[in-house]
């Protein structure tokens, strides 16, 4: 019988502190401490060679359940759509209207933090409604 593991979500980058914020905001995740020794990230940052200041940033979600997400500065930008894709789950067990309106609630807290609306979906008989979006960096997930 196989175990349940614990995984990590790995985004590539051009900015990784401020995507990592902004995906906290999202879920209500939190940057974890910095690392012993050091009062604040920002000092952890200063301690390091200048190529690797600002390369990665990291959360967590503060139950321990959720996985932790890990954010990476990579050269290149984003060209092509993700093959993988976080779902939010914010319409769980909501139909029709009620469904909509809380995807609308929240597409609208999110686009003011910086990401973008893509299109609504509605139900087609089959799949219930479900909002698409861009994070900061353009990173497609749904409202779900």
């Amino acid at each position: 019988m196989s175990t349940i593991k614990k995984f990590q979500v790995t985004f590539d980058c051009a900015e990784p502190e401020r995507v990592a914020r902004f995906w906290c905001e999202v879920l209500g995740y939190v940057v974890p401490p910095p690392p012993e020794g050091f009062a604040t990230w920002e000092d952890f940052g200063l301690s390091l060679p200048p190529e690797r200041q600002g390369a990665d940033f990291v959360c967590m979600d503060p139950t321990g359940v959720g996985p932790r997400m890990y954010f990476q500065r990579v050269p290149e930008g984003k060209v092509v759509k993700n093959r993988v894709h976080l779902d939010v789950r914010v319409g769980t067990g909501l139909v029709g209207e009620e469904r909509v309106a809380a995807l609308e609630a929240e597409c609208a807290r999110l686009v003011a933090l910086g990401a973008v609306r893509v299109r609504l979906l509605l139900a087609d008989g089959f799949d219930e409604s479900c909002l698409l979006m861009q994070d900061v960096e353009g990173n497609e997930f749904c409202l779900d």
